[in-house]
């Protein structure tokens, strides 16, 4: 910030607001990567010494070169400016459109509140297809902006410019990680210390480390305790930045001094990180006293930071290919693929992998073999869910954790080790009603079913099978009815089970077994020889079905010599009258009379032959 406070006193009575979006990791590239940056100002000068100007130049330029191997990875144009933003600018005659704006603010006292602001997007295409040669940026407008808020100009913070980053590869490189970051953090007279920490970095060497900066609104003649430190080492490039004086409107990749209210540099800090180190702490101060006594403070604003470190480490990753339900099992068996491609090392056999559900481990599993840089390893998992488990939950899978949240692999990324994914299990179906079939008692309500004619109640040309069972647990152990149309009930009534097969699961019908008395089968005769066949009157479907029935045997002359009942059949010998009780009938023809005590029954008579 410039002119904004003239004296010590009158900055405790000046009243600033910020709203920046902190600087965090973008992107990151694991390789033999490294990367250039070009860009110009659309300044005239530096707009604290030059105040004949308030409008911005309409186009600058400048020229890329590759280095001879290079191959373009990735690219991103970056521009910013006095103003709440422009969103559509020209890059060597290409529209492009910004894919996000990023905007800080500030009360700039007796000049107002004033926005700034900074976008980018990707322009990799364009760069692979025009190469090296000569950039031309044009059309990025404020001067609308600058017109109707002479606050910018008053204060001397005009600016705009612009930023190609390039990442390339080059098998002739080291393996390298380049991790970009990118945000909106200012610092001004308000606010005169800005602690930025770079996450996720993983130094395993410190030849050629450097750190690269974009940054706006940068003044060479505001160097009032101005500095910039890693890791508490002051940074400095002189001549370009000396050590109290790191935003100067300079360009470190053309030696540049003249990238008026910008600073394109970098870095080297080799001797500034630590093997080990997985962050990076920048920090950046600004404001002291003039030789006056007047407090003086530079309005720096950095837009991206990039760190290029030698990095050989893995990059597990981990994908739920599909997954495998049976109906009512409990059993999921899991496809996955684990991944090792954003990485500059062979992920190792053996690399633990975590199965869980609602925090709680429920499986483990480990790679295979190793995984060489961008190959991936495919397998499978069954695994039980336990009961408490509901039939709907999502199951988190992650790569290098040994079942404890602990990771055993150094990566060149530690927070994209996990996948998730929501798994519905099949539970046992509803129950559909069916009418119940009956069968003739063969006694104590046992009776014999052709269980096949239940069927007739269902239509079957939806249903791929059918298959019976005695219970809805018969079914979960799939313990079927082997002879659906022989089964014998030794109990009715009773209850049992279909399930009905289609593509997906199946439906489950449920039906009952009655028995009814049906009219008993008499014999024409029997021998009760003690031969052990036929030795006595076998009336089927009569004992122990009609239990309260009454059988009278006459003889041919009308003589009542036999009288039974369910406890007492006749095998041929006499039971009524004075004498002959106990002998056996002589061979002859025998008059019968059945009184069932059913009244759906009538009383049946007839002739028996006894015969030996």
């Amino acid at each position: 910030m410039k002119r904004q406070c003239f004296a010590l006193l009158i900055v405790i009575f000046c009243f600033f607001k910020v709203n920046a979006q902190d600087i965090t990791l973008f992107q990151q590239f694991n390789g033999r990567y490294d990367y250039l940056a070009i860009g110009n100002t659309l300044n005239q000068a530096e707009n604290n010494l030059s105040q004949s100007f308030c409008e911005t130049l309409p186009s600058s330029q400048a020229t890329l070169t590759l280095p001879t191997n290079a191959t373009v990875v990735s690219a991103y144009l970056f521009w910013s400016g006095s103003g709440p933003g422009d969103t559509e600018v020209t890059f060597n005659a290409t529209p492009i459109t910004a894919e996000d704006t990023f905007t800080v603010e500030y009360n700039a006292g007796f000049n107002g509140q004033l926005t700034y602001f900074a976008s980018y997007a990707e322009v990799t295409n364009q760069i692979i297809t025009e190469g090296d040669g000569v950039y031309i940026f044009e059309d990025l407008d404020i001067s609308d902006v600058l017109a109707n808020t002479p606050g910018y100009c008053n204060n001397r913070t005009n600016y705009a410019g612009w930023s190609l980053y390039v990442i390339y590869q080059d098998d002739t490189l080291p393996l390298n990680q380049v991790n970009l970051f990118l945000g909106l953090e200012i610092i001004n007279s308000a606010v005169q210390n800005k602690t930025i920490i770079l996450e996720n970095v993983n130094v395993l060497d410190n030849d050629n480390a450097k750190i690269g900066f974009l940054a706006w609104e940068g003044d060479n003649a505001l160097n009032f305790g101005e500095s910039l430190s890693i890791n508490g080492n002051i940074l400095s490039n002189p001549p370009l930045n000396l050590p109290d004086n790191a935003f100067n409107g300079t360009n470190s990749f053309t030696n540049a001094t003249n990238f008026y209210n910008a600073d394109l540099d970098v870095y080297n800090i080799e001797n500034n990180i630590q093997i080990g180190d997985t962050q990076v702490t920048i920090n950046l101060t600004t404001g002291a006293l003039d030789s006056n006594g007047v407090f003086r403070a530079d309005l720096i604003i950095i837009n991206n930071i990039i760190t290029v470190l030698n990095s050989q480490l893995p990059d597990a990753t981990i994908v739920l290919n599909n997954y495998n339900v049976v109906c009512t099992n409990r059993e999921v068996e899991l496809d996955y693929t684990v991944f090792n491609n954003n990485s500059t090392a062979t992920l190792p056999a053996n690399t633990p992998i975590a199965f869980f559900i609602d925090d709680v481990l429920i499986a483990q599993s480990v790679t295979n073999s190793d995984i060489p840089i961008g190959g991936s390893e495919n397998n499978q998992i069954s695994i039980t869910i336990p009961s408490s488990i509901p039939d709907s939950f999502i199951i988190e899978i992650e790569v290098d954790n040994d079942g404890s949240n602990t990771g055993i692999i150094t990566e060149t990324n530690e927070v994209n080790n996990e996948t998730f994914e929501l798994i519905e299990l099949i539970p046992l179906p509803e129950t559909i009603q069916l009418q119940p079939i009956t069968a003739c008692d063969e006694g104590f309500n046992k009776a014999t079913f052709d269980l096949s004619k239940v069927l007739n109640q269902i239509d079957q040309n939806e249903y791929l099978s059918f298959t019976f069972f005695e219970s809805l647990d018969a079914i979960v152990t799939d313990n079927s009815i082997p002879n659906p149309t022989d089964y014998f009930s030794n109990e009715t009534p009773q209850t049992l089970y279909i399930t009905a097969e289609t593509d997906i699961c199946f439906d489950i019908f449920v039906f009952g077994l009655l028995t009814e008395n049906c009219p008993p089968i008499i014999p024409e005769g029997f021998s009760p020889n003690e031969d052990s066949i036929n030795d006595f009157f076998n009336i089927q479907g009569l004992y122990s079905v009609f239990e309260n029935h009454e059988l009278l045997i006459y003889n041919r002359y009308g003589t009542l010599i036999f009288k039974g009942d369910d406890n007492n059949k006749w095998y041929g010998q006499i039971n009524q009258g004075l004498t002959n009780q106990g002998k056996i009938v002589p061979v002859g023809t025998y008059y019968y009379l059945l009184n069932l005590k059913d009244p759906n029954f009538k009383i049946q008579t007839g002739w028996i032959y006894v015969n030996y």
